[in-house]
């Protein structure tokens, strides 16, 4: 009964760390959703909420790592179990850098919504790039919930969209610029916040392959999305 009881436990903890790894995605998420529209709606209120709600994000950051690293201490996981401790320590690192990109996206809108230039930039293409790698980690977090590892490649290979509508943003910005040299300045300011939501969706990508891992065992960082697609079909 005893050994019953503690192994009972063990699953509640795990599957306690599991919820709260979604929750931290969640609230991630909204701070990209709220970051684009205070962009594309010039509210500074808004980016001074998203730069304080960075700190939350921190600081689930480091209690669930305590947490795990706890864990480890005290149940000594092996195999799946372990792999999913890896797991999420790995998935809220990324969870974390997500955040610094939401917040940096908010620090730039303030400086543009704060300009007073004659010629403001559209964000027709920012806020296509951002619902694609909003997508993507929505789709990450599912697969990290319900241990999808299909759902996963496919996450994989949308980063190669996001890619390119950012080298498509680039190839726009570097036109406006060459045009008209007025432009300079908010074509700096869209290509820093073009290339923050590009890594955000190479830091869902990465969520995605720890998915696989802790499925399959098997370390899909660097290979092909071809390679993953044949490794999940084993």
């Amino acid at each position: 009964m005893s050994t019953e009881h503690t192994s009972k436990q063990f699953d509640a903890e795990l599957e306690a760390l599991r919820a709260r790894v979604l929750q931290m995605g969640g609230l991630v998420e909204e701070q990209i959703k709220l970051a684009v529209d205070a962009l594309v709606t010039g509210d500074h209120d808004r980016c001074v909420a998203i730069e304080a709600n960075d700190h939350r994000v921190n600081g689930m950051e480091v209690a669930i790592d305590e947490d795990c690293s706890t864990i480890i201490a005290r149940r000594q996981p092996a195999a799946g179990d372990l792999r999913m401790i890896m797991t999420v320590v790995k998935t809220i690192t990324d969870l974390e850098r997500i955040g610094d990109e939401a917040a940096k996206i908010a620090r730039v809108a303030r400086v543009i919504g704060a300009s007073d230039r004659l010629m403001q930039p559209r964000f027709t293409e920012i806020k296509r790039m951002a619902i694609l790698a909003t997508e993507m980690l929505r789709k990450a977090l599912d697969a990290f919930a319900r241990l999808d590892v299909t759902a996963s490649a496919e996450v994989v290979r949308q980063d190669q969209h996001v890619d390119e509508e950012f080298r498509g943003v680039i190839r726009q910005l570097i036109t406006f610029m060459m045009e008209d040299p007025r432009t300079i300045s908010a074509s700096i300011e869209i290509l820093f916040i073009a290339k923050a939501i590009e890594r955000i969706g190479d830091h869902a990508k990465n969520i995605s392959e720890y998915v696989i891992y802790m499925v399959k065992g098997k370390d899909v960082r660097h290979v092909s999305v071809e390679e993953i697609e044949r490794e999940i079909g084993n």
